[in-house]
């Protein structure tokens, strides 16, 4: 089984270079360094617990880590290091073990000679599409560091779009779990407490009393079968999601609700144009471009229309005309696009359209959460109440009955 090894070596120019590597023994690594040019210093092995690897292995690679990335691999760049010094310094520094861990590999990579763009693309899972295709293009064109920091922008961008949402709908959240926790307390738990109070009554007891012992009933009894359900419910909602016309279904769905139907229109508006936007200025070429959008779009009705796009660009047709034929596009975002086209500032277009949106994003999310708030409020009174009512009827009726 392959273990890791701390090595510390020194390059033909004489400068010390420490990383990690893994092999079977400290022979096979360090036949691997002498063959990359290195002359050994030392190499040691990292001892690492059974708690420790299952934990990287769970550690996920979020935007924020490939920001911080990005960022500090520009600044290397710019500052005139080389690619190798500035691989072997991040996979150091990186905070996240599993990103620092495919950083050292990638790496290796380089040094045996392959490009960065190609060892960045052995680990699809960490590294977007839009992350590769900006470091190939930015590989050709010479302008690596210019790149790698309009990666971090993106990537700042978006995460700071996510943020203001998960921050907006987390107290509706919390309060819609903290009504429906109430509900099923009193369901489960006050109910029953009432039902023998009931049985030394007699008679009949009002509709509202036997629909709601009749629902206690079910949830106690059946509680079991009504976890697998719903759980059983989630499995296949999500299966049916995972297909490519149950997402084109569920995602057009989502455009048409009510309220969150514009929020979602928003957002894939935002994150295609941004998308697109950074593709396009940092030189991947339009039909490129299109390809990783309609992959990132988040939404199958957008992919589906970008999809289109690309299919009318290749027979020679603008942009802006085959978006027009789809009403998930605004006319304001097809003119801006159209404009772009002709006077060549289509990057410079799209940043705009999707600052907008962001903006429109924020502005509708803090009218949702407060018009959310006191609904949610007003709902849980409702609910209650209308327990509570339920479970004091009969004993208005007893004192009816006694006066």
């Amino acid at each position: 089984m392959a273990s890791s090894y701390a090595y510390r070596v020194r390059d033909k120019q004489g400068k010390l270079i420490s990383g990690m590597l893994e092999g079977d023994s400290e022979a096979t690594v360090a036949n691997k360094l002498r063959q990359m040019g290195y002359i050994v210093v030392s190499i040691t092995r990292k001892a690492e617990s059974s708690f420790n690897i299952s934990f990287q292995g769970l550690t996920r690679i979020k935007s924020k880590d490939l920001t911080v990335f990005s960022r500090q691999f520009s600044t290397m760049i710019n500052a005139g290091l080389s690619l190798t010094k500035s691989l072997n310094i991040l996979g150091e520094q990186t905070q996240n073990k599993k990103l620092a861990k495919i950083v050292v590999e990638v790496q290796h990579d380089v040094e045996g000679g392959q490009a960065l763009s190609e060892a960045l693309g052995k680990h699809g899972k960490a590294f977007p599409p839009l992350f590769i295709n900006m470091v190939k293009a930015g590989e050709t064109g010479g302008v690596l560091d210019e790149v790698l920091l309009r990666v971090a922008e993106h990537f700042e961008k978006e995460s700071v779009l996510k943020s203001r949402i998960k921050s907006a709908m987390s107290y509706p959240t919390a309060m819609f779990g903290f009504c429906m926790l109430i509900l099923f307390v009193m369901i489960t738990f006050i109910v029953p407490i009432f039902v023998n109070m009931f049985d030394t009554l007699g008679g009949t007891l009002p509709l509202p009393t036997r629909i709601l012992l009749v629902l206690s009933n079910l949830v106690r009894n059946y509680c079991i079968i009504w976890i697998l359900f719903i759980i059983g419910s989630i499995v296949a909602f999500r299966r049916f999601g995972a297909t490519e016309g149950g997402r084109l279904k569920i995602d057009a769905v989502k455009l048409k609700l009510p309220v969150f139907g514009k929020l979602s229109k928003k957002i894939a508006i935002a994150k295609f144009t941004r998308t697109f936007g950074t593709l396009v200025s940092s030189g991947v070429p339009i039909l490129q471009a299109l390809d990783i959008v309609g992959d990132t779009a988040g939404n199958a009705v957008v992919t589906s229309a970008v999809k289109k796009t690309r299919v009318s660009i290749k027979e020679g047709e603008t942009i802006a005309k085959p978006l027009s034929e789809n009403s998930i596009f605004p006319p304001m975002v097809v003119h801006m696009i159209s404009v772009g086209e002709e006077t060549g500032s289509l990057d410079s277009m799209l940043r705009k359209i999707a600052d907008f949106y962001d903006q429109e994003v924020t502005t509708t999310v803090d009218s949702l959460t407060s018009l959310l708030e006191p609904l949610m409020i007003v709902i849980m009174a409702l609910v209650i109440g209308a327990i509570i009512i339920s479970l004091y009827m009969p004993m208005f009726q007893v004192i009816t009955l006694i006066k």
